[in-house]
């Protein structure tokens, strides 16, 4: 492979949007002063974690060196300068997703699972409630299933089929058809009951990106959710009622985050260390107000309630919508420290990040898809390539000359001795089994022999098209036999 000039033609198809031209610093820079630890490795788990700059750590140690933080529950100038900085760490989350307080709420919570976990214990599911999910998501997701199948309420996955565009359309309305899988009941007695279903709450969840094909789904889907949902249902007994909706940004926010100024989602869900590294342990639940004040929570805690009696029935929540869902002490210092993963972010911009990995992802597809046996046969089988609008995310697997597959681990020691971190698609398993439509005595023989479906390898701003090369050069050797 002619690096020079296999660079030489990526350059001439992608070079307005590679390497960050318009930044302070471009790709090479970046890469040789704020990931030097990386030296010779390759990284390419950006699904998995992002990983932290050298400058943002430097950024946090002197802010904790130079800055006493207390307890925010307390009232010593001390906990005053906790409470002051984790108040402009939610207004710079909710300026991320361009966000109104006004209309939304940053809750702070241990990751995007817990926010997740949150949203399903809290939602007012009622027997007549539906739970309808895109059959592409994280298993997260899929646990929100147990609360309200739990509650009597009715659970059904969906897929999406999109038209010819994605993205802020005006007229979306014909662009997207949904078809509704099999009707998941665990109490019978709890059947919808018609006319019954005007008060009944129902929440849609779909990624903002899909952690294994990334596949990005259009955000039009709020407001078709909302407004039309007896029509992209065809007039179904389980789409009566009102819709709520979740977006699930753990992986899509890094490169592309909701815009909730334009399309008005009720959750979204993050965490902080698919972002920009660290802290881990930390992410959020944005809520839009109106939709917290339906959320029924049942468990207070010190950081919850403004009084409580021992030995009397008697207890008084705090009025904030932050302060009646964070139970106890908040991660404060971990809070702290976001300010400083924002700067690179904002650095680069979103926008940026986005055209400069979806380059590489682009050049890789086109790469692996050209690859092939000595007798012909295609090295790789590609997927999620059906979608009009890709992130930075390849996923796909490896065939030897006689059409049979390679196993995961063979594909993971290779990339091991070349120094390639990636993703096996065992740690998701599920979720591809879903994509693919397996049946389930293929799931448990998969489960039972250790086999995958592939590999998955996401691109990040620190990502050169060089580290692209040596996944490429991985993969040239499997045609041997």
């Amino acid at each position: 492979m002619n690096t020079e000039s296999e660079k030489e033609q990526f350059l001439k198809e992608f070079g307005s949007d590679y390497g960050y031209a318009n930044a302070p610093k471009n790709i090479d820079e970046i890469r040789a002063t704020e990931f030097k630890r990386l030296n010779d490795t390759v990284y390419l788990d950006h699904a998995g974690a992002t990983l932290y700059s050298e400058s943002q750590m430097e950024a946090v140690f002197k802010d904790l060196n130079s800055t006493v933080y207390g307890n925010p529950h307390s009232q010593s100038s001390c906990s005053l300068a906790s409470e002051d900085i984790v108040g402009k760490a939610r207004q710079q989350v909710l300026s991320f997703f361009n966000a109104s307080p006004r209309e939304y709420s940053c809750i702070f919570t241990s990751g995007a699972t817990a926010a997740l976990k949150l949203v399903g214990e809290t939602f007012p599911w009622s027997s007549n409630s539906s739970f309808m999910y895109s059959m592409e998501n994280h298993n997260s997701v899929l646990g929100i299933r147990e609360y309200a199948l739990s509650k009597g309420a009715a659970a059904f996955a969906v897929d999406i089929e999109e038209g010819t565009h994605v993205g802020e359309s005006e007229s979306p309305k014909s662009n997207l058809k949904l078809t509704q899988h099999h009707i998941q009941r665990r109490n019978e007695g709890g059947v919808l009951k018609e006319g019954m279903t005007g008060n009944a709450y129902n929440l849609f969840a779909f990624p903002s990106e899909c952690n294994f094909s990334g596949r990005k789904f259009d955000p039009n889907l709020i407001k078709i959710i909302k407004e039309e949902s007896e029509r992209v249902l065809e007039s179904s007994q389980y789409c009566r009622g009102c819709w709520l909706v979740l977006i699930d940004a753990a992986k899509g926010c890094a490169t592309n985050p909701p815009n909730l100024s334009k399309f008005k989602a009720d959750f979204v869900v993050f965490s902080f260390y698919k972002l920009f590294g660290y802290p881990t342990g930390l992410g959020a639940l944005i809520v839009r107000n109106d939709a917290a004040k339906l959320m029924k929570k049942t468990y207070f805690s010190g950081g919850t309630v403004a009084a409580a009696i021992a030995d009397v029935d008697f207890f008084k929540r705090r009025e904030g919508v932050e302060e009646f869902f964070e139970d106890g002490t908040i991660s404060f210092l971990s809070i702290a420290a976001i300010q400083h993963g924002f700067k690179i972010i904002n650095m680069l911009t979103t926008s940026s990040i986005f055209r400069h990995t979806t380059s590489i992802a682009a050049y890789v597809r086109n790469k692996l898809l050209a690859l092939k046996h000595e007798n012909g046969e295609f090295v790789c089988t590609l997927y999620g390539l059906l979608s009009s609008e890709m992130g930075p995310t390849v996923s796909f697997n490896m065939k030897r000359p006689d059409g049979t597959w390679y196993g995961y681990r063979e594909v993971e020691k290779l990339a091991t001795l070349a120094g390639i971190q990636l993703r096996d698609v065992f740690a998701i398993l599920v979720l591809v089994l879903n994509i693919l439509v397996c049946h389930t005595w293929i799931f448990f023989q998969i489960l039972r022999l250790g086999m995958c479906a592939g590999m998955i390898v996401t691109f990040y701003m620190e990502n050169q098209l060089e580290q692209s090369e040596y996944l490429l050069v991985t993969c040239q050797h499997s045609k041997m036999p």
